[in-house]
């Protein structure tokens, strides 16, 4: 989901909230996104950022290395600033400017526990709106391009154990519907997952066994969370909680499933399935009218973010098994606002409340977090992966 083109200024906000790379001026230099890991004695650490700017932490794997983007000045005027891809070291210690495929900007979405990683990168300088899908297979390689499966830009969004690559991509040159795809190992050739019966599909997260998970658009308009079978075969409906929309963001090695749902009376709510997708259970909320399941590891811990009853954010885990919604916020220093990611470690990825003490004007970053709120508020559209 991370890697949507949006326009206007609302779709901005929810852009910076989501993390999506968006070159801009001076204004994302005041944002201070503050990734931090949790570690599971509780102590946090802030990460790096590649020239104290911004940053947005995207996956973590297995030895607590961390990908995703941050922000740094492009070309010749300092004040343009645009996102590179970033990896850390085991337990998210230093950072690596991981470039670009030949454009201005780039951001990793995810990584491996064999450290490879995959993303989005601009590819000509003057095509700014567009991506394609990488590919790092080790340090020594650099991104290789994944191409596209027929449209103009491309997107990766996860990897497994074999290097299977999953994202999505337009299909029709000129037109911003795209599908969701998934490679074979080691990111060789796309193939195209279809959709449920819409025009429009992405896919988010893919597990060992190949199977993948994401969201398609119905044939009424609507929009399901699915899953697939290994080997990204056949897409299954995952249904709703009652309501009109879910979307998946992360799937385990069993299978379970997790993302977001909206309610018979409204209400979007965070859920995770059991096994290979059976069943959706509502994990419910802080207090507030929404949350949001965006991570899971093997031992069915769940991390993300809800509203709380006095309209803050807050991130969210759950126990392993998936029962009962711990606040991270107020057992975490920093505060924890937004939870991206857990590996079977128990590290937690997450977005703090802090701003980065280089940055000034950390009262800009409560747009960021407004923008948070604005992923369950705003009607969905057509998407241009990117």
């Amino acid at each position: 989901m991370k890697t949507t083109r949006l326009v206007g200024t609302s779709s901005l906000i929810l852009a910076i909230a989501l993390g999506v790379s968006v070159a801009s001026p001076a204004l994302s230099q005041t944002l201070g996104n503050a990734p931090i890991i949790i570690n599971p004695d509780g102590t946090t650490r802030f990460l790096d950022t590649l020239r104290g700017y911004s940053s947005f932490a995207s996956d973590i794997n297995d030895s607590g290395q961390v990908v995703g983007e941050s922000e740094l000045p492009s070309g010749s005027d300092p004040a343009y600033i645009s996102d590179h891809a970033f990896t850390t070291g085991p337990n998210g210690i230093g950072i690596t400017d991981l470039g670009t495929l030949r454009g201005d900007y780039s951001y990793a979405r995810g990584i491996n526990n064999s450290g490879q990683i995959v993303g989005g990168s601009s590819f000509t300088p003057d095509a700014s709106l567009y991506t394609h899908a990488f590919i790092i297979r080790s340090n020594k390689t650099g991104m290789s391009d994944l191409g596209m499966l027929g449209g103009d830009s491309s997107a990766a969004q996860a990897i497994n154990a074999s290097g299977q690559v999953v994202g999505g991509s337009g299909v029709v040159p000129g037109n911003g519907y795209g599908h969701a795809f998934i490679t074979g190992p080691n990111g060789m050739g796309m193939r195209d997952l279809g959709t449920l019966g819409g025009s429009y599909s992405n896919a988010a997260s893919v597990n060992d066994s190949g199977q993948v998970v994401g969201e398609s658009d119905l044939p009424d308009g609507s929009y399901h969370a699915f899953i697939t079978g290994p080997d990204g075969k056949g897409m299954n409906d995952l249904g709703t909680l009652g309501g009109r929309e879910s979307h998946a963001y992360d799937i385990n090695n069993s299978g379970q499933v997790v993302g977001f749902s909206t309610t018979i009376d409204g209400s979007t709510h965070a859920f995770v399935t059991g096994p290979n997708g059976r069943g959706m259970t509502d994990l419910g909320t802080l207090g507030g009218d929404y949350s949001v399941a965006h991570g899971i590891n093997d031992a069915g811990a769940v991390v993300g973010w809800s509203e709380t009853s006095n309209n803050s954010i807050h991130a969210f885990i759950t126990s392993p098994g998936s029962m009962g919604l711990t606040d991270l916020y107020f057992i975490t220093d920093p505060h924890a606002n937004a939870a991206y990611g857990i590996n079977n470690k128990g590290q937690v990825i997450a977005l703090t409340d802090r701003a980065i003490p280089q940055v000034p004007e950390p009262e800009a970053y409560i747009l960021m977090l407004a923008g948070l709120g604005l992923i369950v508020c705003m009607g969905r559209r057509k998407k241009q992966f990117a």
